[in-house]
């Protein structure tokens, strides 16, 4: 994993949403140059504690991104190749990497060389570049072909193509090289461990600090990131038992997770984060807002690499629906300014602050083991070890006070109102938190 990446907090961004493009990519009227909005929250992010982008989809597609049609052009909806260069310099300008969201598994139908493969057949230059099968027709009497999970409009690539791994080599490398800092591969679970131990070798030939990670929800983690030589996978199972824990209030469920969290670290530290652009908000799924900073204080302070996803330092809700249009709401415009933006979210945006400056004090802490202290349905007493460095974390859900007598002679270093120390021992009160450790 390159150096950098022990001390990133990333911010998530999903362009299209965030400025407001359109949902349909149309020939009129051309390029609008919507990336300079972005540039202008770069400060934002910055004063959040923030120390990397990361962007979904910015490449030529047909709607929402993730059917790509030219992994060489900026999506005109967005701008263009100028525009990219100078959000590259405005970012890097302020400390900020900047992460691409690279989507290899599959493309758009309008990707020129599918229409080539499905319109002139087997005699196409790019036929084997896809999974078609001409004895099967579909009701619009085109032949049938491998799709991603079955949306006919994403045609799946064949991974054992070697020009596909030319290709998707030769998009990695073209912007690493304009100034992109690393890749996070979409939909990295549905394509073969093989063809990334291809690739990824490949492109870091000539660029060995990129951060690269793959999107893979759920099994084996760490066979995944050594077998196909990714620095690290998305942590699916830790972002499901933060918030169900707390939803439920069943901490169990946390304490088993982060024990399995724990097992990975010896290979790869994920990418952790409470949400993104396919989930609900957090503060959705957190129907108590009194426990919404309890899920910040578990993301900011077990092991990996945290990733905030735009709007969530914000409060902002959102509801995750399984139709089309479902993820509107969790990909919304931004304002013009951060001043436009509703006063009720700002006092999360300073709970982001708080935390991510324990973290940045604590960097160790992205590699750390957690154990569990003391634990209950409503709570929770955890440490983060690493060597002889430690800090104790005490997280209550319930009415009652929590008492933690193990952080007695430890001071506070962050916690909710009315943490206070009662005959050496910290006393939580309901539904608080507090954060206990060596300065």
């Amino acid at each position: 994993m390159p150096n950098w990446v022990e001390h990133a907090v990333f911010w998530h961004v999903y362009p299209l949403g965030f400025t407001g493009a359109e949902r349909q990519l149309r020939t009129e009227p051309g390029v609008v140059h919507r990336l300079p909005q972005l540039v202008a929250w770069l400060d934002y992010a910055v004063e959040l504690g923030a120390s990397a982008l990361l962007l979904a989809p910015i490449f030529q597609s047909t709607s929402h991104g993730y059917d790509t049609t030219d992994y060489f052009r900026i999506d005109p909806r967005l701008g263009d190749e100028a525009d990219f260069d100078a959000l590259i310099v405005a970012a890097h300008g302020r400390g900020l990497r900047v992460v691409l969201d690279g989507v290899f598994n599959h493309v758009g139908r309008d990707f020129p060389a599918f229409r080539r493969a499905i319109g002139e057949g087997p005699q196409a230059h790019e036929a084997s570049w896809f999974h078609i099968d001409l004895d099967k027709r579909l009701p619009d009497g085109e032949p049938e072909y491998a799709t991603f999970e079955g949306h006919q409009q994403l045609p799946a690539l064949n991974h054992d193509e070697p020009a596909v791994a030319d290709l998707v080599t030769d998009v990695m490398r073209h912007w690493l090289a304009r100034g992109a800092d690393g890749w996070r591969l979409d939909a990295a679970y549905a394509v073969s461990c093989t063809f990334w131990a291809n690739v990824l070798p490949r492109v870091r030939e000539d660029f060995a600090e990129a951060y690269i990670f793959g999107e893979v929800i759920h099994g084996d983690y760490a066979g995944f990131v050594r077998d196909t030589t990714v620095d690290a996978v998305t942590q699916y199972e830790l972002w499901k038992a933060i918030w169900s824990s707390i939803k439920d209030r069943n901490f169990f469920e946390l304490a088993w997770t982060l024990q399995r969290h724990n097992t990975w670290l010896d290979t790869f530290v994920p990418l952790t984060f409470v949400g993104n652009h396919d989930v609900t908000r957090i503060a959705t799924e957190i129907a108590d807002q009194r426990h919404l900073p309890h899920a910040l204080v578990i993301l900011f302070t077990c092991a990996g690499t945290p990733c905030i996803y735009y709007g969530d330092e914000q409060a902002f809700r959102g509801l995750k629906e399984a139709r089309a249009g479902g993820d509107d709401a969790i990909r919304p415009a931004f304002p013009a300014a951060p001043a436009d933006l509703a006063p009720f979210g700002w006092p999360i945006y300073r709970h982001h602050q708080d935390l991510i400056g324990l973290r940045r004090r604590h960097s160790w802490l992205h590699r750390a083991r957690s154990h569990t202290l003391s634990l209950a349905n409503t709570q929770f007493v955890y440490e983060c070890v690493d060597r002889d460095r430690r800090i104790t974390v005490a997280l209550n859900l319930g009415e009652e006070i929590l008492v933690v007598q193990d952080a007695e002679q430890l001071p506070k270093l962050a916690g909710s109102d009315g943490v206070g120390n009662n005959s050496g021992e910290w006393h939580i009160p309901g539904h608080g938190w507090a954060v206990f450790g060596q300065t």
